[in-house]
């Protein structure tokens, strides 16, 4: 009997002890489940969870695999000035408390090492709910982080990059007048060199904000940039045109990524409260930027003495100077950039825990040092990071090449943004995605289309003044004559000129109809916009001129000779086309912005976005409508300066509600 109750005890033993091994490997599983997922449980609520299990030798050792993943992962200077009996001091913020998370989380935990075998739609939903997590914590972060030195530092860096998107807008139009004329541009082919800068603009956009969700802010700021940096600088030394139109295309590709990431990045390390105000002054930048170019076409363009030629085939007028000179904005960006950290409410999407919270705790410690405040420590050890699911991608097995791999990468990288891309039409943001397109292609078309146009419509006024006072000349009759002067703003209709001399001239704005010239000599001779239709010459010497056959126009040479002619369109040295008021008007247009920018940034928080985007437009609309009525300039630059005093708010408000209707990974 008494051997029976032996073996029964045995037994029982036996089975819990069983029972115990059991329970620690799961356990074990359990934890190491908790320390792959980062799952964000501090020490303190471990041991809470401890103490709810039985007291065995095993939990201390759970106990302390706890305090070891904290010392690895994070505690850091976070508990800098504890002593080891301190727990926390008091207020320190320990994330979004949540007290039935710790079993369920186990659970979860459980189930999830088995991620291969859920589809892709059970793994999205996953991920969305880390999402709403990490965006109520981080903004509790941010908060902590305080808003200091950092983000004006930062505000100032991407500010430059906003204003080289501003200069990059007013340099076509400041440019295309003199571009117009030193390259031989004809009418039909000036419109493109204002389309190709959008072009590549519109381009650049979809680019690079793709691939700064795929890379990161700063990386792609920087190679946006930098791309821009150089072709608008090469474009300032080449010499024919449909090589000047490649290099501003790409130049316009490099700074369509300026606008969309420099607001993604600045909004990510600003609080909600503040992200409104601030995101409009940095949209100050632009507007300085449009001032820069302006003043500096103002100053330089029309001194076209600050020029030099290599013989006819080379020639670097002064609008050359000034498209190198709009370049300095860019450069001083891309060199500030290379001091400033990646976003890291990006970091935390990717995955990125340890680079994130390094940058967060740098942002924290930067502001309280300004604040006086050193001793203050970042309180933050875990940050919730969502679930990253792999993509799978085809790889061909012939990828021993180097040029076949860069190919691969490429293709692979470019099929992400245009995965991003289609995202965005997804629900829930398919509406916004819709009605945004709308108003971003509407406000765009108003101010960029007055931008390029509205240079073009000061120069038609003042020609249209200009040819009022034309002069016409008409069955002239001159023989053995020297013409040794200056011909300006003329028509000569039927005229016979014989035996005569143009020597050392000048023809501006000059027309010469149904005439003829015979045994004439043309010496040294520069034009501009002059031009022979229907004139026969006989027996004509042309020496050391700039007057090419397309200046003849169904004219007839009979016996004419031609030496050393000057190829390109000349640019007189006399003549600024009135371009010291053209640039100050455009500088007084960029100027009224200013005030419609600190009323958006004084009340963007108070009023609301869709409120003043509204308002904005549709004022602005109006003042648009009355452009049609202007018969003078001085009318027109009345409706320009209210048009663009009233737009600014609909802009600063509509990149405002661009970057908070979208999650961060299609932001």
């Amino acid at each position: 009997m008494e051997d029976a109750y032996k073996d029964r005890t045995s037994l029982v033993k036996g089975a819990k002890d069983i029972a115990k091994e059991v329970k620690r490997q799961a356990v074990k599983k359990v934890n190491k489940a908790v320390d792959k997922a980062q799952d964000g449980y501090t020490q303190r609520s471990y041991n809470r969870f401890q103490d709810e299990e039985d007291d065995d030798d095993y939990y201390g050792q759970g106990g302390n695999y706890g305090v070891e993943a904290n010392d690895d992962e994070g505690s850091s200077e976070a508990t800098e000035g504890h002593d080891e009996d301190d727990e926390i001091y008091e207020g320190e913020y320990q994330g979004i408390p949540n007290m039935g998370q710790g079993k369920d989380d186990m659970v979860a935990l459980g189930q999830s090492m088995h991620d291969e075998y859920k589809d892709r739609h059970e793994l999205e939903t996953e991920r969305k709910a880390d999402e709403e997590e990490l965006a109520q914590q981080y903004e509790l972060i941010i908060q902590e982080c305080g808003h200091g030195r950092f983000q004006w530092a930062l505000f100032f860096v991407l500010g430059m990059a906003l204003m080289a998107d501003g200069v990059e807008v007013f340099v076509v139009g400041f440019v295309l007048p003199s571009a117009e004329t030193d390259m031989c541009i004809p009418n039909s082919g000036s419109g493109w060199l204002g389309n190709i800068v959008y072009l590549g603009m519109m381009v650049g956009a979809f680019f690079w904000g793709g691939l700064a969700d795929k890379v990161g802010r700063r990386q792609s700021l920087l190679i946006c940039m930098s791309v821009n940096g150089f072709f608008a600088f090469l474009s300032s030394f080449v010499q024919g045109y449909g090589f000047f139109l490649f290099c501003r295309l790409f130049s316009g590709f490099g700074i369509g990524g300026a606008l969309p990431t420099v607001f993604s990045y600045f909004s990510e390390v600003l609080a909600r409260e503040k992200r409104g105000e601030h995101l409009s002054w940095l949209c100050m930048f632009w507007m300085i930027g449009g001032i820069y170019a302006s003043a500096m076409a103002w100053a330089i363009i029309p001194h076209y003495g600050w020029s030099f030629s290599m013989g006819s085939a080379y020639q670097f007028h002064s609008w050359r100077v000034f498209v190198i000179v709009c370049a300095l904005p860019c450069v001083s960006s891309v060199v500030a950039l290379t001091f400033m950290p990646e976003s890291p409410r990006f970091l935390l999407e990717v995955g990125k825990h340890d680079e994130a919270w390094m940058i967060l705790k740098q942002i924290h410690d930067t502001n309280m040092r300004a604040r006086g405040q050193p001793e203050k420590v970042f309180t933050v050890t875990r940050i919730k990071t969502p679930k990253q699911i792999d993509e799978l991608i085809e790889i061909e097995s012939d990828t021993g090449t180097w040029y076949r791999r860069c190919f691969v990468r490429i293709r692979t990288e470019l099929y992400g943004i245009w995965l991003t891309f289609m995202r965005c039409f997804n629900y829930p943001v398919k509406d916004n995605t819709i009605k945004l397109t709308a108003v971003w292609f509407t406000l765009s078309f108003g101010y960029y289309g007055l931008s390029v146009w509205f240079p073009d419509v000061i120069k038609h006024l003042q020609s249209d003044e200009y040819a009022s006072r034309v002069k016409h000349f008409r069955n002239e009759e001159v023989s053995n004559f020297v013409f040794n002067f200056t011909l300006e703003n003329q028509i000569h209709s039927n005229g016979e000129y014989i035996n005569d001399r143009f020597i050392m001239m000048k023809f501006k704005s000059v027309t010469f109809e149904d005439s003829l010239f015979k045994n004439c000599v043309f010496e040294d001779i520069t034009s501009l916009n002059t031009y022979f239709r229907n004139c026969t010459f006989v027996n004509t010497t042309f020496y050391n001129t700039d007057l090419e056959q397309y200046k003849f126009v169904d004219s007839e040479l009979i016996n004419c000779t031609f030496f050393h002619i000057r190829t390109g369109c000349q640019i007189s040295f006399d003549d600024d086309y009135s371009a010291y008021w053209i640039y100050f008007v455009n500088f007084l247009g960029t100027l009224a912005v200013l005030p419609g920018n600190i009323v958006s940034a004084l009340l963007m928080d108070r009023i609301g976005r869709l409120t003043m985007l509204g308002g904005s437009m549709v004022l602005s609309g109006i003042s648009c409508f009355f452009l049609w009525f202007g018969t003078s300039e001085s009318m027109m630059i009345g409706m320009l300066c209210l048009y663009n005093g009233l737009t600014i708010s609909a802009w600063n408000s509509l990149d405002v509600i661009t970057v908070e209707l979208y999650p961060t990974d299609r932001r």
